[in-house]
Order: structure tokens, then sequence, then C-alpha cells
């Protein structure tokens, strides 16, 4: 029999386990930040926060979507911001820290997860940080045309992106929420043969003037499985500080563009609706 989705387990260390819509929602204290969780579902990390500083980003891709949001604009400026997938809703926060009476949007389709979050993570009430509980691509229907200066995508259900956020299509959606300024980025993972990875790159050239990817070296030779940041605009992206703050994180990453980007692809097409798939499920030493 499964447990009530109101039951709750606090071990010694005051780890919280939780089920949700997605599976078991874990959150596990920081021992070396007093209110710093990690959150997992199923056992697969999905966020990081720190309550006391919510602009300290501690996952190697959140480092890099952060980087991605320091650049949207100049500093401190606001941003109108929409956010796919919400996990601890720590990107949110961070845009919400770093450039303060930003209004933003968060559609996470695990109203549990939400409800988990708000409870035991609360977010400062004075940020401007509507959540919606619905699907990524249904909730994003509902941006009005040119709102946003920044659409984040970071969905994962069963640590796979759903297919229906890999298309033309989707891309068209997010293209129409945005303004004509505006920049889209999308933490995605793959391992060998890098297929899935490829073919969304091939997707966003299809729709975006400009493109990069920023990922760990030996994700991009194909030697392992992980996640990669992509970055898509119609005005020229901030390459050369991308470039920079991605080599000087704690662990580095390498920003690709232009023709290397495009040679990466290997020729692979465009994904569209009727073709599209879920992303591949990481092998299970990715998270031991």
């Amino acid at each position: 029999m499964g447990r009530s989705r109101n039951t709750r387990r606090r071990s010694a260390a005051e780890a919280v386990e939780e089920p949700v819509d997605g599976g078991l929602a874990q959150l596990i204290p920081d021992p070396d930040h007093g209110r710093a969780w990690t959150l997992l579902i199923d056992g697969a990390p999905q966020s990081h926060v720190d309550l006391d500083d919510p602009a300290r980003l501690s996952f190697e891709y959140q480092r890099r979507l952060g980087h991605v949001v320091d650049l949207a604009a100049p500093p401190g400026r606001p941003v109108h911001a929409v956010h796919l997938g919400g996990g601890a809703f720590t990107l949110a926060r961070y845009v919400a820290a770093t450039r303060p009476r930003s209004t933003q949007q968060v559609v996470e389709r695990d109203a549990s997860l939400v409800q988990l979050v708000r409870r035991l993570l609360p977010l400062d009430p004075n940020a401007r940080i509507r959540v919606r509980s619905a699907d990524a691509r249904a909730g994003l229907a509902k941006v009005p045309d040119g709102w946003a200066d920044l659409v984040v995508t970071d969905v994962f259900s069963g640590a796979r992106t759903p297919a229906h956020l890999t298309s033309t299509e989707f891309l068209d959606e997010v293209r129409r929420a945005l303004k004509p300024s505006g920049v889209y980025a999308a933490n995605l993972a793959d391992g060998p043969p890098l297929a899935h990875l490829r073919g969304q790159i091939a997707t966003a050239a299809a729709r975006f003037a400009e493109l990069a990817l920023i990922a760990d070296a030996a994700v991009l030779r194909g030697k392992r499985f992980g996640n990669a940041v992509l970055v898509a605009s119609d005005l020229p992206l901030p390459l050369a500080e991308l470039t920079r703050r991605a080599a000087s994180d704690p662990h580095p990453g390498r920003v690709e563009h232009g023709r290397q980007l495009t040679d990466f692809t290997g020729g692979a097409p465009p994904v569209t609706d009727a073709a599209a798939v879920a992303s591949p499920a990481p092998p299970p030493s990715v998270f031991r």
C-alpha cells in the first residue's frame, strides 16, 4: 500500500521524505550551511537551495544557468522571466536576489511538490514570483506574446525531459512568449552517443539565429552522461563573458558556438512534434 500524501518522516538529521506526484521527494540538509537543502526526486538530485543566500548556486548546471541570467540584461536590471520546471525554485530565487523587482512565472506540473517546497522552503513574500501548477507547455501558452526577457526550461519527469518539450513547435511557443531581444536557456541531459543533444541543437538552430552550448568537455566528447545548457537568442550572445565565467567555475565548462556547434550536430535534423521522444534516461551510476 502507498503512503498517504500527508505522511512525512524526519530523520535525526532533519531530512524530509514525502510522496509527491512525480515520486518520492527528499529534502536533505546541507551540513555546511544552516538553511540550505538539496531536493531529490526518486533519488535523482533536482535542486539545491540556500534560504540564507539564494544567490549561491551549488549545482554545476544551475551555476551555468545563473551566468545566462547575469548576462541577459545589464546588472541589477529587473527582468520578466518564465521558468518551465520549478523544482525548489532555485533559479527564480536567484533572479529575485540578483535582479530585485523582477516579475517571474514558474510553471511546475507537480502540484504536491509545489506545496512541499512552499511549506518547507518558503519563497520571499516580497518576491514577484507566481507559481502555476500546470504542464510546462500548457503554462507557456498562457504567457502573453512578447512578455518575457528570459525563458528557462529545466523539466525532467523520471529524470527525462518529456518529448513535447523538445520540438520546433515547442520552440515556436517559446519565441512567441519572448521579447525580440529575449534569451532562451534549456538544461539538457545526454550521454554517448549524444543523439538527443545533437538533435536539440539542430532544433534550436531552426528557430533562433544565435546559439551557444555550455558543458563539461567530457560530456561534449561523449565520454560520460551529464548536463549541458543550451542558450539561444535572435541577438548576438555575450560569448566572451559566458566563456570566461564557465571556465572559472569550480567545475569548468566549455562554450561551443558558431561553426563548431553546427559541426557538432553531425547533420542531425530538427525535432518535430511528430518525431519527438523523451531524452534518454541516465545510467544508474550517475546518481551513485
